[in-house]
């Protein structure tokens, strides 16, 4: 193999996956524990381990790379720990209790059934900008960019005054409308950075038409603020990461990955719309795979030490949400769908003594200390320390031997805290925990299933992360799903679907056009001519941006796009537009049939409703430059019988008995290899439990198939 060129990195709240990919598609993986106070670190471990596999040097790999990709939740986990930066805002007079109202949706967000009734527990959420440091100042504009009050400046002196006084970190600015028409913000900027230079400090300034230029004002207050909030310290870890990356050797600027789903500089001057950035990979991932076994409806799902991820590609569809809640904040900022809940190896087990109610969560023990059985001084039991007692997992293999189990140490805490309290022997409780987690799981896929209108038999279940393959059995059954597929290297898929995306930019800007059902020839071509201009000064913006980054203009490739619904609807659905330009009535026409094919494809061809009129509710541009991304390799399928990867037989806990299990090295199975349960698949970085009488087939890709029994 030739010297790697890509290294995609995917740091998760418990660990570090890093993939390797070289100019012919092949790769390797290497892990590591995620290093939250210094992600570099667990950055440059989680390379060493995959340097280690491919057998170069650190200094040699990063030499010789042409991209470092870096994805991560370290912006979110700011925002969630609150430990961001001291924001001030200013605003529209009248509107300075924005931030303390917030929105009814985001304040129930995140909360219990149970919370939902009883509204005594609700708690808003902590306001990232206090109502004492957010001034209000005289003007308005209207809804149609008209000016209706003029800008009272001498109030915007008094209110920069008074936040650099206060010894704030950012200013923020968000007036109403100014997605329409931002001359207001944009004068309140030029005062606020005066201001700040005469009294020799250093505030940065956020406009809200800058950061987000859409409707919903409450959304659009919130995207500035957490972008001035939270990306501080996100920049200053990628700028680790750069550094670290150039103190061996690599000689370009460390790119990072969108919600939305591509490839951005970390000095990208939006990084919030970043923060999400490690499971959009997996969906990214999931439409390569999908590709290559010719199917377009498939289920994505992620279960690591924290969290169960969930994306849904539905007939060639990835539903895009524009305002996603990101720890019960509504923002705007387009965002790849994903649903979520707590379930991972990683939870923490709780057994309340009086009513012995079994808790799963939602506490993760996380990378530091983790699980008992990783000895690093985690003291409560997790479902990883129950997959050690049952056997499932090999205490010599964990990260290839990096990492030795002790087993029993997990055992007598377990049987302590969980097993005795409940009156039933440690593997009977043990198992118990994990099928509890598994059917969370199994619940969760039927619910995101329902919710699309098309039968379980027609999507293919891809399941990854460091602990999807052990959990998998679990998870899928009685779905009645197409397919199931694991992979070889699912612990670093979302490294993997990382590295299978383009650099992209994408902007776009809100507008209220309204076409009829029966609207004239003129009417189509004035609406075609608004959009058209609109799309022109959007691919100017976007294609900017790109060159500035250092793509050549002859690779950037521009994709128009627009979000409609039919008038009178409250949600909008998002078409890439089958032309670039609208030159006429008939070109009007043909990208309304492109937004109702799309909508029935996304719900039902009944369920279209062109007679009540169309409404383009917001225009936009995608801009994107391609690069190498790895290939899978297609192998003939040779015998079924699976013996040149076994090892050895092992006991396991499967089914409520203890079975002989037969152990296989996943690395070593061979296209046509079929391995039928017990038995127990192992790799460095995760393990795939076949239960009895189920099988597992490896395709010509290399593609692992589970069938259930």
């Amino acid at each position: 193999m030739e010297n790697p060129i890509v290294i995609g990195i995917d740091a998760g709240g418990t660990m570090t996956d890093t993939i390797l990919v070289d100019q012919n598609g092949h790769f390797k993986i290497g892990k590591a524990a995620t290093t939250p106070k210094n992600e570099a670190e667990g950055f440059i471990s989680s390379a060493v381990d995959a340097a280690d596999a491919w057998g170069i040097s650190l200094d040699s790999l990063f030499s010789g790379l042409d991209v470092v990709l870096y994805s991560g939740t370290g912006m979110l986990n700011t925002l969630l720990s609150r430990t961001g930066r001291k924001l001030g805002l200013i605003t529209t007079k009248g509107m300075e209790d924005m931030v303390l109202m917030g929105r009814g949706l985001q304040a129930w967000a995140d909360y219990s059934y149970a919370d939902r009734l009883h509204a005594v527990t609700h708690a808003h959420p902590d306001p990232l900008v206090p109502r004492r440091r957010t001034h209000g100042v005289t003007e308005r504009i209207d809804h149609f960019g008209d000016i209706v009050l003029p800008l009272y400046e001498r109030e915007v002196t008094a209110a920069a005054r008074a936040l650099i006084r206060d010894k704030v970190d950012a200013i923020c600015i968000m007036t109403i409308f100014s997605h329409v028409n931002p001359v207001h913000e944009k004068r309140i900027a030029e005062i606020c950075r005066e201001e700040v230079a005469a009294a020799g400090v250093e505030i940065n300034v956020y406009t809200s038409h800058e950061v987000r230029p859409v409707i919903r004002e409450q959304s659009r207050l919130n995207s500035v603020l957490i972008e001035a909030y939270a990306t501080s310290r996100g920049r200053q870890q990628l700028k680790g990461i750069e550094e670290a990356s150039h103190k061996y050797g690599f000689k370009y600027g460390v790119q990072t990955l969108l919600s939305f789903g591509g490839l951005t500089s970390i000095n990208h001057p939006r990084l919030h719309e970043t923060m999400i950035s490690g499971p959009i990979g997996g969906i990214l991932g999931a439409a390569y795979v999908g590709k290559l076994i010719g199917n377009d409806s498939l289920i994505c799902s992620d279960m690591g030490g924290t969290s169960f991820d969930m994306g849904v590609i539905s007939r060639g569809q990835t539903r895009i949400e524009n305002e996603p809640l990101m720890d019960r904040f509504k923002l705007n900022v387009p965002t790849l769908h994903l649903d979520t809940i707590g379930a991972g190896a990683g939870m923490i087990l709780k057994v309340d003594p009086l009513t012995r109610k079994v808790s799963l969560g939602p506490e993760s023990a996380g990378a530091d200390p983790g699980p008992i059985c990783f000895a690093k001084g985690g003291t409560e039991p997790t479902i990883a320390d129950c997959d050690a007692i049952l056997g499932r997992l090999n205490p010599y293999y964990f990260l290839g031997g990096k990492v030795v189990l002790e087993v029993e140490k997990a055992r007598a805490a377990f049987k302590d805290k969980c097993a005795d309290v409940l009156g039933v022997g440690v593997e009977e409780a043990a198992e118990g925990m994990i099928e509890m987690l598994e059917q969370d799981a199994n619940n969760a896929l039927r619910r995101v299933i329902s919710g699309q209108g098309i039968h379980p038999s027609e999507f293919t279940l891809l399941s990854y992360g460091g602990s999807g393959p052990l959990h998998l059995a679990g998870c899928s059954r009685g779905i009645g799903f197409k397919d199931i597929i694991t992979f070889q290297f699912a612990a670093a898929f979302s490294a993997f679907g990382c590295t299978t995306a383009d650099y992209m930019r994408r902007h776009s800007v809100s507008t209220q056009i309204d076409i009829g059902a029966r609207a004239s020839d003129d009417r189509l071509a004035a609406a075609g001519a608004q959009v058209t201009r609109v799309w022109q000064d959007l691919e100017k913006a976007a294609v900017d941006e790109m060159l500035t980054d250092g793509h050549a203009r002859e690779k950037i490739r521009t994709v128009p796009f627009f979000m409609a619904r039919y008038t009178g609807q409250l949600e909008d659905v998002e078409v890439i537009a089958p032309l670039a330009s609208i030159n006429g009535p008939d070109d009007m026409r043909a990208v309304l049939a492109q937004f109702e094919e799309v909508y029935a494809k996304a719900n039902h061809r009944v369920s279209k409703y062109g007679e009540a009129g169309f409404s383009l509710m917001e225009l936009g541009v995608i801009a994107t430059a391609e690069k190498i991304k790895p290939v899978l390799v297609r192998r003939p399928l040779g015998s079924a019988d699976p013996q040149s990867a076994h090892k050895g037989v092992r006991e396991a806990y499967i089914g409520g008995r203890w079975h002989r299990a037969d152990l296989y090295e996943m690395d070593l199975l061979e296209p046509g290899h079929e391995v039928i349960g017990p038995a127990i698949i192992e790799h460095p970085a995760t393990t795939l439990v076949v239960h009895p009488n189920d099988r597992v087939f490896i395709d010509e890709w290399t593609l692992l198939h589970y069938n259930h029994a």
